[in-house]
């Protein structure tokens, strides 16, 4: 029997939880429970009722609430097909850990870009965004060339990381012309880590093959 990839496992593991929230009843107070709020680390919010998750893990509930289908949709396509070129190269624990680590970098980026914010940020883009991070380093190819002592690697990573802050910053402004609001420091933190993370799990993933 053909064992289950990691990326399929967070994939459906998303899936499920979502579905489940945004058919429950209570949707809005439910993506308000699980969100991530960053005015909470400063006691600014007064959470109702006892089920509320807990402030620390939050950056981890959050990345499985999504505003609705095509919220979700769109985020499940990405990880999917970068998780699973990346997880061929990391492994299935260097994938995990690439994610779990990229909620929090995005969810920590997303909170120093408004601490004080009462407004919940749902949604995988953040943690999907290390894996983007991690598959752009790995899988795109490197044209860029040395910079007096700046090594090309560093370069190559250097053009990366500011094509996808661009990139983000106009989508961040086109849907606020729109009235919808984008996590765009989530997806930068989360695509920062990614960079960073990538070539360690390499190293570490063939190092312990």
């Amino acid at each position: 029997m053909r064992r289950l990839s990691a990326t399929t496992a967070i994939v459906a593991i998303t899936v499920v939880v979502s579905l489940v929230v945004s058919l429950a009843p209570n949707t809005l107070e439910l993506q308000y429970l699980g969100g991530f709020i960053p005015a909470r680390f400063f006691g600014a919010v007064a959470m109702p009722g006892r089920w509320a998750v807990p402030a620390a893990l939050t950056p981890l509930s959050s990345a499985l609430i999504h505003a609705g289908f095509f919220h979700l949709g769109m985020n499940m396509l990405m990880l999917a097909f970068t998780g699973r070129e990346a997880e061929r190269a990391v492994g299935g624990k260097g994938l995990i850990l690439l994610y779990l680590v990229g909620a929090y970098a995005a969810a920590t980026a997303q909170w120093l870009g408004g601490p004080t914010s009462t407004a919940p940020m749902i949604g995988a883009s953040g943690a999907t965004s290390a894996v983007v991070g991690a598959y752009s380093l790995l899988f795109g190819r490197q044209r860029a060339k040395a910079i007096g002592p700046i090594p090309a690697q560093l370069v190559h990573i250097a053009w990366l990381a500011a094509a996808w802050i661009g990139v983000n910053l106009l989508m961040g402004f086109a849907f606020l012309q729109g009235g919808v609001d984008v996590a765009i420091w989530a997806h930068v933190g989360g695509f920062l880590i990614g960079l960073a993370m990538a070539r360690p799990l390499l190293l570490w993933r063939w190092r312990h093959a």
